[in-house]
């Protein structure tokens, strides 16, 4: 069932909370357009045995994720931390499981993005964005990035990438989201906000 108000889902996968972190920023930005919404949503880790064994409402962060979630929102930004070069098993989980909303045409015509932190420096971040991105247009959705008329793609020295949000954690410590991070972070989700609410 449709919510009232449009909204934008923010829907990731965070192990550490560093894509979490990301997800809380990209909602500052589409908090930024008037009449849009952004819905928090993670998925649960993929099960090490074949039985379900996940609580059914995690213990603390964003609620899970529901296909309706999906289907009812006005745009998506999809976030993951880098595994290989390639977005992690539980969002990917997530995903394969919407053929159904695919092949009712559920999602053709909405803005989707994607976002991604990695251990390492170069770890990964164009490819995972890249590869994340093939789900979204076998569902006919369309691609929003961020571009360079954002002056922190210019000035960061972590992360950042015109095809979507990026974050440097770190392999020791965690390293917290620069503001160069940041507002990249933000202005990618005002310009999903705004696409969504156009195509509206």
């Amino acid at each position: 069932m449709a919510t009232d108000s449009p909204y934008i889902l923010v829907l990731y996968y965070s192990r550490t909370g560093q894509t979490a972190e990301m997800a809380s920023q990209i909602a500052r930005g589409i908090a930024k357009v008037s009449g849009m919404e952004a819905r928090l949503r993670t998925v649960p880790p993929v099960s090490p045995d074949t039985e379900a064994s996940m609580p059914a409402v995690p213990d603390d962060g964003a609620p899970y994720a529901s296909k309706s979630d999906l289907q009812d929102c006005a745009g998506l930004a999809l976030g993951s931390p880098t595994r290989f070069g390639n977005m992690a098993a539980p969002l990917k989980h997530f995903l394969d499981g919407t053929g159904d909303l695919w092949l009712n045409g559920a999602l053709t015509g909405k803005p989707a993005g994607a976002f991604t932190s990695t251990g390492s420096l170069h770890g990964g971040q164009e490819s995972t964005l890249l590869t994340m991105m093939l789900p979204l247009l076998h569902h006919g959705m369309i691609l929003c990035g961020v571009p360079y008329s954002e002056k922190a793609l210019n000035e960061t020295t972590s992360g950042g990438t015109p095809y979507g949000p990026s974050h440097w954690a770190g392999t020791g410590q965690q390293k917290t989201l620069s503001d160069s991070e940041k507002a990249i972070c933000q202005t990618f989700g005002q310009r999903l906000a705004n696409l969504a609410a156009r195509l509206r």
